[in-house]
């Protein structure tokens, strides 16, 4: 008989990964990155544990979008008030706040519970090409396909 292996945080090896997302597609490039902080890719994967690995993303504001979806597109947030839905466009909110675009894409491709959050907290995204966490030695990450 063979112990289906269950990981724990004793047995989690976790690694720094740093994307550049120029001429990046905003999509592909959420979806993998949510792979890699849920660690689905590793042979420990384990689904209610969190076994994923941090990322660091560059150059947010150069993602691409295919298609009209710059314009089409919408992200909604309601403020509490009555009749306060408020909404901007994918290609307006990537001028205004691109950092917010990736990370709302990101986070809306992982679990929607406390796990999902705590994994969530291991992205860190950035307008620009520089990032101040080289104490942990991210290694440079290539997208598939």
């Amino acid at each position: 008989m063979h112990q289906t292996f269950m990981a724990n945080e004793a047995n989690i090896e976790r690694k720094w990964y740093v994307i550049d997302a120029e001429g990046q597609t905003l999509g592909r490039l959420s979806s993998e990155v949510a792979s890699i902080l849920r660690g689905k890719y590793k042979t420990t994967f384990t689904p209610h544990v969190d076994t994923g690995d941090y990322v660091i993303i560059l150059n947010a504001g150069k993602i691409e979008m295919t298609g009209n979806k710059a314009q089409d597109k919408m992200y909604y947030k309601h403020t509490g008030y009555i009749g306060n839905m408020k909404s901007i466009s994918a290609g307006e909110l990537r001028e205004k706040n691109p950092v917010r675009l990736l990370e709302k894409s990101i986070k809306g491709m992982l679990p929607k519970n406390s796990l999902g959050r705590k994994q969530a907290k291991k992205l860190f995204v950035y307008a620009e090409d520089t990032h101040p966490h080289e104490a942990q030695q991210p290694e440079s990450y290539t997208l598939r396909g």
